[in-house]
């Protein structure tokens, strides 16, 4: 007893270990690019008019948090108007697609009274989408989070579906056996089999939305991050657009980290 104590508490010490030395590779990476990015400014190898160094974008951030130019808000306004819109679509995709690709994968009848449309609105770009949700919805929060939707809806189905197809059918049998029914199997074995592959199609979703950002914003918006950069392009602000990327880029690997905290808490024994 004694030694499989101390076998835990030097694998957990040995792993903390482990995890401070990733973050340590991944700030020195970021902080090597960072500097030879701005050397190669510095030198001329970048033209100041089209690729900013990397001090130039840090004093457009410095700038943005206390000015409205060129875009008309400040960069936290920005951020949270992005943040409203690109969660609102995720959320939406998330509580309509795992339900709905779980049900496609469990019940024959279902997956093929819906599996046609699907396959049909699957391989349409959200951007192609932007005049009908301006024609349907209007302008305004509504049809940017439908665009996200759009973006982050088939993930979710299409990694519900095949976590829930990939069930043991041995669990099955043994819950068959046992008299369960067919709606209690689903929710009780099939859900919590697929419960990795949802989390991975979700992961996927999120990423799909802040990707789809830049253009759900176009949609008559007057702040977010996407609307920044557009408008930063119109002045030739390329510091500004290059500000504006980094903090798509910034929160979508926050909000990926924080995630994957969740995931691990959930989905016990992932590694990842």
């Amino acid at each position: 007893m004694g030694i499989d104590t101390q076998n835990t508490a030097k694998f957990v010490k040995q792993r903390r270990k482990d995890n401070s030395w990733y973050a340590f590779l991944s700030v020195a990476t970021v902080l090597v690019f960072l500097l030879l990015w701005e050397l190669l400014a510095i030198i001329g190898v970048f033209p100041p008019n089209k690729v900013p160094a990397p001090t130039d974008v840090f004093r457009a951030l410095v700038f943005k948090m206390t000015n409205t130019g060129p875009d008309g808000a400040t960069l936290q306004v920005n951020i949270l108007a992005s943040l409203q819109v690109s969660l609102s679509g995720l959320l939406l995709a998330t509580l309509i697609g795992v339900p709905l690709g779980l049900l496609m994968g469990w019940y024959r009848s279902f997956d093929r009274m819906i599996r046609p449309l699907f396959e049909i609105l699957r391989p349409i770009p959200p951007v192609a989408w932007i005049p009908l949700a301006i024609l349907w919805i209007g302008v305004g929060l509504q049809a940017k989070a439908a665009i996200i939707f759009l973006s982050a809806f088939v993930p979710c189905v299409i990694n519900s579906y095949t976590g829930i197809r990939q069930t043991n059918p041995t669990l099955i049998n043994v819950a068959k056996t046992f008299g369960a029914k067919d709606f209690y199997i689903f929710l009780h074995v099939g859900v919590p089999s697929a419960v990795p592959m949802i989390f991975a199609g979700v992961r996927v979703a999120l990423a799909n939305a802040w990707g789809t950002l830049v253009a759900a914003e176009m949609v008559a918006a007057s702040a977010g991050l996407g609307y920044m950069i557009n408008m930063a392009r119109q002045f030739n602000r390329i510091d500004v657009i290059v500000l504006g990327m980094a903090c798509i880029g910034t929160l979508g690997f926050l909000f990926t980290w924080l995630f994957g905290l969740l995931e691990r808490k959930i989905v016990k024994g992932r590694t990842v």
